[in-house]
């Protein structure tokens, strides 16, 4: 276990953001957490800090830090993969520290099916079970099958199904009510050794198309994914970012048809039969904030969806894009879009 005081976290946000936390401890297994965090063990942390916010932090890349963060950040560096299977079912249990893209690859070689199109998602295993991360039609939550934790109350290990979590679009109760309570170990996914693809979101089909690929491998599906992301969302160690910075709004059936009387070619999404999906990167880009910026802060230029950090950055800088963004959409469109990322 690491347990460091003023601890830079500049390698720890995809932002690219230069702040310090009071006090950092990283986890290498379950049984630390739960000491850590059991009421017998109250030396560990300290008096003063336990009156700190916490904040659990995974790879960064769904946050945006506004300045020093005066807690104590926890982090999981819990490796490990067990993998059991049943029939078609194969069930891999991923320590929450493990890079996310390098299971998916893990398993897409394997033979064990469903998240190629999560593909190339920075962060960790631990961040998909709280953020339901999600990418070109598929979400964690429909591979997640439970969830271990530690309740930092009581040091307890806690094991959650997939229905206990709450999951909606880029929603859990580890997000809401859940929020700071539990800090995640392990994550189980079920997957299948059948591979039946994905290919009805976005541009997954043109893309293959244009590489002479009508019905794909599992491999072939997943560098196709690679390359449309590579192509529209920059890397962070040249232009830092936290990749879609708003969630994509979803309103009435009454909002979508006002707003397509007024614009016949805006894209959208079929939900269920009251609702519709817009893309807030096409509000955003039809506002004329596509690769504008404000300050150092900016809006990256093949993709309007995403915020930049254009070089030495604050993350106040960002939040005055963002809420810049949001006021010009809602004039536009009478829409509110919210952020995706996590901002402290």
């Amino acid at each position: 276990m690491k347990d460091i005081r003023n601890y830079n976290l500049l390698r720890h946000n995809t932002f690219g953001i230069d702040v310090n936390c009071d006090r950092f401890v990283e986890f290498e297994s379950q049984e630390e957490v739960s000491k850590f965090f059991e009421p017998s063990a109250m030396s560990l942390r300290g008096e003063d800090d336990r009156k700190q916010p916490v904040l659990l932090l995974g790879g960064g890349s769904d946050l945006l830090l506004t300045g020093d963060y005066h807690g104590v950040v926890l982090h999981s560096a819990i490796m490990g993969r067990n993998v059991y299977s049943h029939g078609d079912d194969v069930f891999i249990s991923v320590g929450s520290g493990e890079n996310w893209d390098e299971i998916v690859d893990y398993c897409t070689s394997n033979g064990w099916h469903g998240l190629e199109n999560l593909s190339y998602i920075p962060g960790e295993v631990g961040a998909s079970a709280i953020q339901n991360i999600g990418a070109y039609g598929a979400e964690a939550k429909d591979y997640i099958h439970n969830v271990q934790a530690i309740e930092l109350s009581t040091g307890r290990q806690v094991n959650f199904s997939n229905s206990d979590c709450g999951y909606s679009y880029r929603q859990s109760k580890f997000k809401n009510e859940w929020r700071d309570k539990f800090f995640v170990t392990y994550v189980t996914y079920k997957l299948s050794r059948r591979f039946t693809p994905n290919l009805d979101y976005g541009n997954i089909r043109a893309a293959l198309q244009e590489r002479g690929i009508e019905i794909p491998t599992a491999k072939q599906l997943r560098e196709t994914i690679i390359s449309i992301r590579r192509n529209k969302l920059p890397e962070p160690s040249v232009e830092g970012n936290a990749g879609s910075f708003f969630m994509n709004p979803i309103v009435s059936r009454e909002k979508y048809q006002q707003l397509a009387e007024a614009y016949p070619n805006m894209p959208h999404y079929f939900i269920d039969a009251e609702h519709e999906k817009i893309p807030a990167g096409w509000m955003i880009e039809k506002c004329g904030w596509k690769g504008k910026t404000l300050g150092r802060a900016g809006v990256y230029e093949k993709q309007a969806l995403i915020l930049v950090n254009k070089g030495g950055a604050t993350g106040e800088e960002i939040v005055t894009l963002c809420r810049t963004i949001q006021h010009d959409v809602k004039e536009k469109f009478g829409i509110d879009i919210y952020p995706e990322v996590n901002i402290k």
